[in-house]
């Protein structure tokens, strides 16, 4: 199935499951959203052995992850989330950085850049190792190929990651999902796709044996239009490759 349709026939069920954004209603191709359930699933993720032993994790801004990062932040653990868009680059979060009652609150898109720092490539290369990725998906199959909004942002995250080091291909990424996102198609892959370890939704976590990882970096005229220009790392990571 190519990726439009198979994000069409999704989003046309999550719409009764999702939680609407106050900015974006149900305009999927926008956001990501929070979703009936979220909850449950988030107990499976932090009950998974790889959880437990990660001390930073990346996660991205989905709306669906907000209680994992307060869980994170009540776990001790560093993450580092990319701001709406990467507009603005990276930001760390540590532990050092929240207090256990403003957990919730501190992890908010609209909170986080003023409790964390921005963080930039070089110094996320030199200080932190990322032991796990968790990422939200449009959807996503049992072989852990998923689909973004769109935009690609996880995949071009991924790829900077891996170009700096930051990652490597043994490093496990997990999509979290509502069980309607999970579908049992076969889905288009691009060389540039990042293929998930573990899908973990409120009724299922399904462990995807031998995922494949892009391990070429930014492949720099995929990107769109523009795409440079706006994203901050993506101008560091030029800097850094001359």
């Amino acid at each position: 199935m190519d990726k439009v349709s198979a994000r069409k026939l999704v989003w046309e069920k999550l719409k009764h499951v999702a939680i609407p954004d106050s900015r974006f209603h149900l305009d999927f191709n926008q956001f990501i959203p929070d979703f009936i359930g979220s909850d449950v699933a988030r107990s499976n993720l932090v009950d998974l052995d790889l959880y437990k032993a990660a001390s930073t994790v990346f996660v991205t801004p989905d709306n669906c992850l907000e209680g994992l990062r307060a869980q994170m932040a009540l776990d001790n653990k560093t993450q580092v989330m990319p701001t709406y868009g990467m507009r603005r680059g990276l930001v760390v979060l540590s532990p050092d950085d929240v207090s256990k009652d403003m957990a919730r609150h501190s992890v908010t898109l609209d909170s986080i850049e003023n409790v964390g720092n921005y963080l930039g490539l070089s110094e996320l290369r030199d200080n932190h190792k990322l032991d796990l990725l968790v990422t939200g998906a449009s959807a996503v199959n049992y072989s852990g190929v998923r689909l973004g909004k769109g935009h690609g942002f996880f995949d071009i995250e991924w790829a900077m990651l891996y170009q700096i080091g930051a990652v490597k291909d043994s490093t496990p990424v997990i999509s979290f999902v509502h069980d309607c996102q999970l579908v049992d198609v076969d889905l288009e892959v691009d060389e540039f796709d990042t293929v998930c370890d573990y899908i973990v939704t409120p009724n299922h976590v399904v462990h995807v044996d031998n995922p494949h990882k892009p391990t070429v970096g930014i492949i720099w005229n995929k990107l769109s239009d523009g795409m440079v220009n706006s994203i901050s790392p993506l101008q560091e990571l030029k800097l850094i490759d001359l």
